[in-house]
């Protein structure tokens, strides 16, 4: 859902000149989910990591320690003075001589404390480590990220776009959604997607989208107003761009068209043809259904001739063909000009999906 006013961005000057440690909150990349208990043994074994490390570097440099109880410092002291050094706990005044009290304080006095402290500080130091973890993720998604698609909206049209384009084998991280909704935002974080938090009408909004290395940007404003806006600016930021927009009302699609976009669906006319088509032949829904789905059953793909296919008819060919692309343009087949097929056309025909 895309509202042009109540812009959180506001006031925060241009935001793709900020520094990346500022966004975070605004630009989002996903994180791979896992489990608190694997996160809790992951920080205790670097802990016991830290521990045999310096373990090891005071047993190599033992000839420079001199230990109360004996001339001559082993491994178990080498142990014990680590564990007292990295655990903050000091001696002199309270200090184990023998050899069981010291194993006691290596293997139950410091994972009591180690565990203390993780509960004490665990929450602080964890939210610090994601902020610096999600910067320098975002600084380099902002260096690697191209060809990828931006969403503008993610209400209903929005997410039917982007589950069609995921189930037609688009990553994940190649899917950027723009969204003025926090809530939404984390429906969209929560599938894997990239997302910025901001007003697509804000030309700094896309640009920190990526939207002038967007292979595609699809434009699924819920105001006809909003839609032509966004359209207008992506396409002065990136002219190569394939831009797709909705629209509620057929008599805004020439605005559209004429502020950039390469293809306009007319949400509400194409709801209700399909209605119409319902009453008298409901059969003919479910089919068209059935190739806007590409799970399973039928699905509309587009290919290359191929090198024996030129000079051809595309009625000839083993696929069902619906339609030539020929530099750019659509032709159905039917039409002369689609008698002989040539190099460079592309094939719009249907394909067997098999159900997974």
């Amino acid at each position: 859902m895309i509202r042009v006013f109540g812009d959180s961005s506001r006031g925060l000057g241009n935001l793709t000149d900020r520094p990346d440690f500022a966004l975070v909150g605004i630009l989002r990349v996903p994180s791979a989910q896992s489990s608190p208990w694997y996160s809790l043994l992951r920080r205790l074994t670097l802990a016991v990591a830290l521990l045999v490390l310096a373990t090891v570097v005071v047993y190599l440099g033992r000839d420079g320690y001199h230990d109360n109880a004996r001339e001559r410092m082993g491994w178990l002291d080498a142990a014990y003075y680590a564990t007292v050094s990295l655990s903050t706990t000091g001696y002199g005044d309270i200090t184990p001589v023998t050899a069981s009290a010291r194993l006691i304080n290596i293997l139950v006095v410091t994972p009591l404390r180690v565990l203390f402290l993780i509960v004490l500080v665990g929450t602080t130091l964890s939210v610090l480590t994601e902020r610096s973890r999600q910067a320098f993720k975002i600084q380099r998604w902002r260096h690697t990220v191209r060809n990828h698609t931006v969403v503008v909206g993610y209400g209903t049209k929005g997410r039917t776009a982007v589950d069609a384009m995921l189930a037609d084998g688009v990553s994940a991280g190649d899917i950027v959604v723009v969204d003025t909704d926090p809530q939404v935002l984390e429906f969209a974080a929560n599938a894997g997607l990239v997302t910025v938090h901001g007003s697509a009408t804000k030309s700094d909004v896309l640009r920190l989208a990526g939207v002038q290395h967007a292979s595609a940007v699809v434009v699924a404003a819920n105001r006809d107003d909003t839609a032509v806006l966004v359209t207008l600016t992506a396409r002065e930021i990136n002219p190569k761009a394939k831009i797709s927009a909705a629209v509620r009302e057929a008599e805004n699609t020439h605005l559209l068209r004429q502020s950039g976009a390469d293809s306009v669906v007319v949400s509400s006319e194409t709801a209700g043809r399909l209605l119409g088509i319902a009453t008298t032949t409901p059969a003919v829904v479910d089919m068209i259904e059935d190739l806007l789905t590409p799970e399973a059953g039928f699905a509309i793909s587009e290919r290359d001739v191929e090198t024996e296919e030129i000079g051809g008819s595309p009625r000839h060919l083993r696929d069902i063909v619906l339609g030539v692309v020929r530099e750019g343009r659509l032709i159905r087949v039917g039409d002369p000009e689609t008698d002989a097929l040539e190099s460079g056309d592309r094939l719009l025909y249907l394909r067997r999906v098999q159900a997974g």
